[in-house]
């Protein structure tokens, strides 16, 4: 009588799983990143110089950064998008104030540096930003590049127009249109850049001072944005 022999299940079995997780690995995660209920904090200023005059200034806006339902970080002001899934934002830091003769730690809000966030990854970047100060800069942004007033990091320090894109090196204008500190000023030192489309060009001024204009030449914008990946 003739015999037949079937292949053994477990070879099936592991086959089956085998596909399986490759189809599983092949599909890529999606990630969640939201920005949680704003909330007022207690901020002052470390330089006494810039000390707002209103008790509603003395309150920091923060709001928690989420990435798959987890806070990754604490942030303040506003987003700007730079790409369909990449955005900017201002992170808030709580610094420990406290002298060394303390006997207890003195926990302090402050505005921080900014980063990038990306939405298909979760990914957040540090930006460091040329010349960047936190009392000093308000950057204006318009695609991937940032303008604003930064404080020269050399002995001879000052107020230095700053354009920097994101990914780029080096900034694309850095001039020095200020001395820095100003022992005798209460105010910030420059007003909010404006930006202008086409031609492309960016307006800064000194507060108190005449308007500066710059051509910004640039090509397209070279934000690294990566395959999805876990944060």
């Amino acid at each position: 009588m003739q015999t037949f022999r079937f292949a053994p299940v477990p070879l099936l079995l592991s086959l089956c799983a085998c596909f399986l997780l490759s189809a599983f690995a092949a599909t890529p995660k999606i990630h969640t990143v939201t920005l949680g209920s704003i909330r007022k904090v207690p901020y002052t200023p470390p330089d006494a110089a810039h000390a707002p005059s209103s008790a509603e200034a003395l309150l920091l806006k923060v709001r928690p950064l989420m990435v798959d339902g987890r806070q990754r970080e604490w942030t303040t002001g506003d987003t700007h998008d730079v790409t369909d899934r990449s955005f900017t934002i201002r992170r808030a830091l709580r610094i420990n104030d406290a002298l060394p003769a303390d006997q207890t730690d003195h926990w302090v809000w402050q505005p921080g540096p900014w980063l990038l966030v990306d939405r298909s990854t979760g990914h957040i970047t540090p930006l460091h930003l040329p010349d960047f100060d936190a009392l000093v800069s308000d950057v204006a942004w318009f695609r991937d590049y940032g303008a604003y007033c930064g404080v020269g990091q050399t002995a001879k320090g000052g107020i230095y127009a700053i354009v920097a894109q994101l990914g780029a090196r080096k900034a694309v204008v850095q001039k020095q249109i200020a001395p820095w500190p100003q022992p005798m000023r209460t105010d910030l030192p420059c007003q909010p850049a404006r930006w202008q489309r086409q031609p492309m060009r960016v307006t800064m001024q000194l507060t108190g001072g005449e308007p500066i204009t710059f051509d910004v030449v640039g090509g397209s914008s070279i934000v690294e944005e990566g395959d999805s990946e876990d944060p």
